[in-house]
């Protein structure tokens, strides 16, 4: 069975490049542009595992952990955002996010814990 990912970010280069790895990965992948968004698609689609950006308009990755931790606890949140430290880290993580990846870092080690975390070979 195919596993899904979700990936919300405001910029279009960021989700492309996503979408390719995790296609290359065998994921079916969805894309959202905004924290609202992303909950929207999230409860529709009810991805295996989410990907989100920290800063984005309309509503920012830690608002929208909050939301779907509420409605779907089960699902892995991951935070790949170019604001990255300690402070990110505990707010991330007190919002429901499992881990925190820096966009400067290659995006292997992202896509090797959304593997790890949805159990895709």
């Amino acid at each position: 069975m195919r596993r899904s990912v979700l990936i919300v970010d405001d910029h279009d280069a960021v989700r492309n490049i996503l979408t390719s790895k995790f296609r290359a990965l065998g994921f079916d992948v969805r894309e959202a542009s905004n924290g609202a968004q992303g909950i929207s698609r999230a409860e529709e689609l009810r991805p295996d595992v989410i990907i989100l950006d920290l800063a984005m308009p309309v509503m920012n990755g830690l608002e929208a952990a909050r939301a779907l931790k509420l409605s779907m606890p089960a699902v892995p949140l991951l935070l790949f955002t170019n604001t990255v430290g300690q402070f990110v880290e505990e707010e991330a993580r007190s919002a429901g996010i499992a881990a925190v990846f820096s966009k400067s870092d290659s995006c292997d080690r992202l896509a090797e814990e959304a593997k790890t975390r949805v159990g895709t070979p």
